[in-house]
């Protein structure tokens, strides 16, 4: 591979990688408790842009489509307190830990 070449990343795309079938709910969940977990550490000026590159360059998130992961993450309640999503696509907000990082 010449060094000018980066292996797994893709321009940012709103649409993502159409995947092939349906999500697993394991890895939507991982997408965006992973995805929360970035933009927290981040605190980017603007969580858009971040969270697209973030899924651009995130191997495994580009199966799940980035406006559901901004669409999940939309949703996530403002009170204080640890949160992680369960529940696939059509899941929602669980207080406490995530059981998997």
């Amino acid at each position: 591979m010449p060094p000018t070449e980066r292996p797994f990343l893709t321009p940012p795309n709103p649409d993502g990688e159409a995947p092939g079938g349906a999500v697993p709910t394991a890895l939507f969940d991982l997408a965006v408790n992973r995805a929360d977990a970035a933009l927290r550490g981040l605190r980017p000026a603007d969580p858009t842009q971040a969270l697209a590159a973030w899924h651009a360059r995130t191997r495994f998130a580009r199966r799940v489509p980035l406006a559901a992961v901004a669409a999940a993450l939309a949703q996530k309640p403002g009170e204080g307190g640890e949160w992680h999503w369960a529940g696939g696509p059509g899941g929602g907000w669980v207080g406490g830990k995530a059981p998997f990082p």
